[in-house]
């Protein structure tokens, strides 16, 4: 009898990896909850980010101005902290980055002068859509690829996305109850929405004591990895040396700046160019634009505008529980692709609904399918390039993909400026939807058998 009432929850734990995760080392369970928190701290500040400014009578295309040059900050930081993460140390790295949120929280929660603001925003670490920002992400999940084996990468990065769904799910939804219970104590719009930075600044505070308790085995020179790596230089997989020992470890290197081999270069030049115009429609209907643009179309409250959001991470964070299984059974690149296309599609359509109701169901039907590719691509990238390499290659990945997100937000700064905010949308649903071809003529030669294969069986096969 108690075997059968087990049954459903071990098949879950099971199927969704989190029997996985649950028996990962400690660094897992650490990196899992500061990305939880900081994701809070940012779906938080998401939801009345531009209704800030707003308050602060800064017109929409300086709203613009303001985000892209956020994101520019944002992409010098990574560049610095990603490249020295390995011989700074990834642990001191998260450290720095928290003390980024502390820094900017801060400022937010207390200043109102444009540049000041903006100056904190580029020198510190904020997130006004409520997206990854600053050198966290390929710090983390390099870490991850080293502390958990190859077969159970696409579980621990899909619960690394999951949690992350889970904490923007929270983050939204405190930040709408929290505005509208400081409004109903007599707080000006404005004074509430500062109010909410503090949870940045306490997050950073958090996440740095969190960081300090991760062990050394995080650090790249403390973990193992394999010797030879998947693809060489000559683009030979490296099924020959299946039995071959572990190359020694390498003596700590001198130079700062880690060095990317020539085909790890192929791999990130593929990349880079896949998701640049991926990229830019993200940035421009970010969510900070999105929830703006639904307080201006529908009149929403901050609490009601936070409960829809938060409805959309859940979702998502439900559908990212089987993303691991998914890309196991169909695929790296048909996960990819299956889940992107009707995701971008949804995107663009986002302007037709002419009721919330109906916009909050759209939304939340494109939260099923729109980061469901995420841990895919991160364990794909984690098993084509070398293992020394890894932190450096995610860095400048996502570097690529933030330098290219902070074109959107000028545009669609100006697009609302004119009265044309719907157009966004559309453009960026069409932008988001380009990269589908390019997933499927990457290279089988950067494919990870141990992973499943990127490219279907038959490479003359189209979707």
């Amino acid at each position: 009898m108690t075997s059968t009432l087990l049954r459903p929850l071990t098949w879950f734990t099971t199927t969704t990896g989190l029997s996985t995760v649950l028996a990962s080392p400690r660094d897992v369970h650490l990196i899992l909850a500061t990305r939880s928190l900081r994701m809070f701290a940012y779906g938080a500040t998401s939801l009345i980010f531009a209704l800030y400014l707003r308050s602060l009578s800064i017109p929409d295309p300086q709203m613009g101005a303001f985000m892209t040059f956020t994101l520019l900050g944002d992409i010098a930081l990574s560049l610095l902290l990603t490249f020295t993460a390995d011989t700074l140390g990834r642990r001191r790295t998260l450290a720095l980055g928290a003390a980024g949120m502390l820094l900017a929280g801060s400022t937010f929660a207390l200043a109102q002068n444009y540049w000041v603001l903006l100056g904190a925003a580029v020198v510190g670490v904020i997130s006004p859509a409520g997206s990854e920002i600053g050198p966290f992400r390929a710090v983390e999940e390099s870490t991850l690829a080293h502390v958990v084996p190859p077969d159970q990468r696409p579980f621990v990065l899909a619960w690394y996305v999951v949690t992350a769904a889970l904490g923007s799910a929270a983050g939204v939804a405190g930040g709408g109850a929290l505005v509208d219970g400081l409004m109903a104590r007599g707080w000006a719009a404005g004074e509430a929405y500062a109010g909410v930075f503090w949870i940045v600044a306490l997050v950073g505070s958090v996440n740095i004591l969190l960081a300090g308790a991760m062990s050394a085995g995080c650090e790249q020179r403390a973990a193992e990895y394999e010797g030879v790596p998947l693809v060489d230089s000559e683009g030979d997989s490296d099924a020959d040396a299946e039995d071959a020992k572990p190359a020694p470890l390498p003596p700590p290197k001198k130079a700062a700046f880690t060095r990317i081999s020539r085909s790890s270069r192929a791999v990130l030049f593929k990349l880079c160019l896949l998701f640049a115009l991926d990229s830019i429609g993200s940035g421009m209907a970010n969510n900070a634009f999105v929830n703006y643009y639904l307080t201006l179309k529908f009149g929403v409250r901050a609490s009601v505008l936070g409960g829809i959001m938060s409805s959309t991470w859940i979702v998502s964070a439900a559908s990212n529980m089987f993303a691991g299984t998914l890309a196991a059974r169909l695929g790296l690149l048909k996960t990819m692709v299956y889940t992107h296309l009707p995701s971008s599609l949804m995107l663009a359509a986002l302007p037709v609904p002419g009721s919330l109701a109906g916009a909050a169901v759209l939304l939340v039907l494109r939260a099923g399918l729109s980061s469901m590719d995420q841990a895919p691509r991160s364990a794909f990238i984690a098993g084509a390039v070398r293992a020394e390499e890894m932190t450096a290659v995610m860095g400048v990945v996502n570097v690529a993909r933030t330098l290219m997100q902070s074109v959107g937000p000028g545009v669609t700064g100006l697009l609302a400026g004119r009265g044309l905010f719907a157009l966004a949308f559309v453009g960026a649903g069409a932008l988001k939807a380009g990269p589908r071809k390019g997933y499927i003529a990457m290279q089988a030669d950067t494919a990870d058998p141990q992973l499943n294969t990127l490219l279907y069986d038959d490479r003359s096969r189209e979707i």
